[in-house]
Order: C-alpha cells, then sequence, then structure tokens
C-alpha cells in the first residue's frame, strides 16, 4: 500500500509517500480500502508537532483522521460489516492518508450511495464535532439561538446547519466572500467579522459556538445571556468569565461514533444537510492540501483524493 508519512515534526512540506506493507485487522477491526479523505485542523496541528504534549505519537506515522472507502476484509469479531462494504469514519487520530487503513469497525458508518467517496470523507470529524457542540455540550433546543464563529469552516458550515434544522436562530461569522455561502446554510444573519464589531452587533444569545478562540472567545462573553453557555472546540474557556458572565463554559474533543455518524449521513443523503469541498488534492500532494487548510480561509472542506 501507498502511505504519507511523518518522520520529523514540523512543516507539512516534509510529509513523504511511501511504499509500506498492508496493515492487518484485530478482531474488532476491518481493513478498508481508502478512497478519499479529509483534511481538519487536527491534522495539521499533530503534523506540525503542536499537539505533541497532548497527543504523543511515535514516529514515524501517517496523519489524517476522516476516511472512506470500502471494506475489504474483517475481524472476527466484527459482524456489522463485510468485505464490499462502502464505508466512511472519523477513523481514530491517525491513519487516514493511505491506500489502506485498520479501523475500530465501531467508528464507522454505512456510506450513503448518494454520497461520493469525496463527499463521505469530508463528513466525519465536521459533522460529529458539530452535533457534539450544539446538542451534547450547548444543549440547543428549538427558538433559542446561537452565534458561530467560523461559520464558513468544515464545522461551522455543518453547524450552520445542524442549528437551523433544530429550529433555532443562526448567527454567523466570517469573512465578507463568505457572506451569501453561510447564509445559503440556513444562517438568519452574517457578521464580517473584519468590518464588523459582533459585540455590537449580537446581545443575549443563549450559545456561543466558539471555532476561533483567543481574542473572539473572551469578547463572547458579552453577547450570552444569563444562564448561557460557550462551547470551544479550540480552548478551554475561562472559569471566571464565565462566572462574571453568568453563563457555563465547556471544551471538548470529538468522540467518534458510528451509529451517530449514520444518523448524520442520512441527513445528507436526504438533502438536508450537504458538504462544500472546497478543494481536491492528491495523495501526493496531501502536504499541499495540509498547508491550503492552515491558511484558516477554506470553506468547506478540503479533500485528499486517495485513489488520484
Amino acid at each position: 500500500m501507498k502511505a504519507i508519512r511523518v518522520t520529523a515534526y514540523g512543516s507539512p512540506d516534509r510529509l513523504t509517500l511511501v511504499e509500506m506493507d498492508d496493515p492487518v485487522p484485530g478482531d474488532n477491526e476491518v481493513l478498508i480500502e481508502v478512497a478519499a479523505a479529509s483534511v481538519n485542523p487536527i491534522d495539521w496541528k499533530i503534523v506540525s508537532g503542536a499537539m505533541q504534549a497532548f497527543i504523543p505519537l511515535p514516529l514515524p506515522f501517517t496523519p489524517g483522521v476522516d476516511a472512506a472507502g470500502t471494506v475489504i476484509a474483517v475481524g472476527r469479531n466484527v459482524t456489522t460489516l463485510k468485505p464490499g462494504d462502502e464505508v466512511m469514519g472519523f477513523i481514530g487520530i491517525v491513519g487516514a492518508f493511505a491506500t489502506r487503513a485498520v479501523v475500530e469497525a465501531a467508528r464507522l458508518a454505512r456510506k450513503p450511495a448518494s454520497l461520493t467517496f469525496a463527499q463521505a470523507a469530508a463528513l466525519p470529524a465536521a459533522s460529529l464535532t458539530a452535533w457534539q457542540a450544539l446538542h451534547e455540550h450547548g444543549v440547543l433546543q428549538a427558538g433559542q439561538s446561537v452565534l458561530i464563529h467560523g461559520a464558513a469552516g468544515g464545522v461551522g458550515s455543518a453547524a450552520v446547519q445542524l442549528a437551523r434544522l433544530a429550529g433555532a436562530r443562526v448567527i454567523g461569522t466570517g469573512s465578507a466572500g463568505n457572506r451569501d455561502y453561510v447564509q445559503s446554510l440556513g444562517a438568519d444573519a452574517f457578521i464580517d467579522y473584519r468590518a464588523e464589531d459582533f459585540a455590537r452587533r449580537v446581545a443575549g444569545v443563549d450559545l456561543v459556538l466558539d471555532l476561533i478562540g483567543g481574542e473572539t472567545q473572551q469578547r463572547s462573553w458579552s453577547v450570552l445571556k444569563p444562564g448561557g453557555t460557550l462551547v470551544s472546540t479550540v480552548a478551554r474557556p475561562d472559569a471566571a468569565r464565565a462566572h462574571d458572565a453568568q453563563a457555563s463554559g465547556r471544551h471538548f474533543a470529538t468522540r467518534s461514533d458510528g451509529p451517530l455518524l449514520g444518523k448524520l449521513a442520512a441527513l445528507h443523503a436526504s438533502g438536508d444537510l450537504r458538504t462544500h469541498i472546497d478543494s481536491v488534492f492528491s495523495l501526493s500532494a496531501a502536504g499541499q492540501a495540509l498547508r491550503h487548510s492552515m491558511g484558516g480561509h477554506v470553506r468547506g472542506k478540503v479533500v485528499v483524493d486517495v485513489a488520484r
């Protein structure tokens, strides 16, 4: 098989494509022929070495958390999948940027026939993150309001749509060029963060989904109503600021969940959710794909066409 390897932490320009032996699935795992993978910020953070203290990995390793492909072998305890099944999943913290990958069966969902492999690979981590942020940590209810920072990115795009489906009023922030895109996803209002101060435009929201961190998170406490919640995927909210705002703050790491992913895939198949593919790179150009994502202005998801 072919795989992208990280031999030393640092720039994604140093990634190499090598030939390796095929992995062998364990009792509760399957081996998939990977057709496509997608890029998430966690990928280039791991490659850079920024996550070493939290996610220590032995070198070399193959990056990539999202994959879609076809099952070609199953472990002896696996009864839910069989060779030939088309699947997708948030497969773990590494391993997707390869032509074959071993994955725990519980992490996978069947790919709807209506989705391409590229669309399926773009779905897992972003959609799972958005759902868990809104519903498990933000406990979003119909009729409430949510402010989503970074609404045009992979997680933000999914969150805008899921919040709309939940019956919430959705306000998204982003750059001016993404206004029409974010509103097409269902946002009721859009704020150009370069030209407008969201803290002057917004007040009394039930939930803030922070996908940016830093000053954006700190200034978000002022827009929450008493009893509101700030959920962040990028930085732990300050407990003292939460207390002063009479609000709560939550930070979490996304949980891989095959059954939940299956429900989200059904929403995509029905047209209630959609995933925008910003750009597609070949496996040999995975470093360029990560570099593009690092630029911070991706609309939707960057995909790696592993079969190309």
